[in-house]
């Protein structure tokens, strides 16, 4: 799967993402030992060597095409956060590990939502993809809502999103115009 070049690295105005690689293990694992960063994500106990070996293993679900993690980068090469595609199934995939640090560009939010969104529902042509946030993350939720996402069900803890690929199209129309913008300032 990843020998497709579209797959491997995807540009847009003002980011770049590219598959994660078993080097890039200390930024990750410093982005999940970080207060700033990991507020509303699962613990992390391990070491930067316990990362690297996860991204190892992750790398032969890269291979099989059933997971896609990214690294988020700005056009000058400085690494900015994180995005995963992952349970990639025949009609769905689920979307997260969505981190963004304090070097991302104006925007970066939306331009890297649309960008990995694009990859899963235009390139590995899936229709639906599904993301989860915990209840206390208001940001989270108050983009995945103006994003056009439906909530589908909460618990305790979480709220789970559908996000359809008609409802992406309509958005990444209003999207596209935003970064243009943003990127001719």
């Amino acid at each position: 799967m990843t020998e497709d070049a579209t797959l491997n690295r995807v540009e847009g105005p003002n980011l770049v993402l590219r598959l994660i690689e078993p080097e890039d293990a200390e930024y990750v694992h410093g982005l999940r030992i970080d207060p700033r960063y990991n507020q509303y994500l699962s613990e992390v106990s391990g070491t930067t060597a316990d990362q690297r070996a996860w991204i190892e293993r992750y790398k032969v679900r890269e291979a099989a095409g059933e997971e896609l993690y990214y690294i988020i980068e700005r056009l000058d090469g400085v690494r900015c956060g994180t995005v995963r595609l992952y349970e990639i199934e025949q009609d769905q995939f689920t979307w997260g590990s969505w981190i963004l640090d304090e070097n991302k560009p104006t925007k970066a939010a939306l331009e890297s939502a649309v960008l990995s969104f694009d990859l899963g529902f235009n390139v590995l042509c899936k229709t639906i993809a599904l993301v989860d946030a915990r209840s206390q993350n208001d940001r989270a939720i108050g983009f995945y809502r103006r994003f056009g996402m439906t909530e589908v069900r909460r618990d305790e803890d979480h709220i789970y999103f559908k996000y359809h690929r008609a409802q992406f199209y309509a958005d990444y129309r209003t999207a596209t115009n935003l970064t243009r913008t943003e990127t001719k300032r």
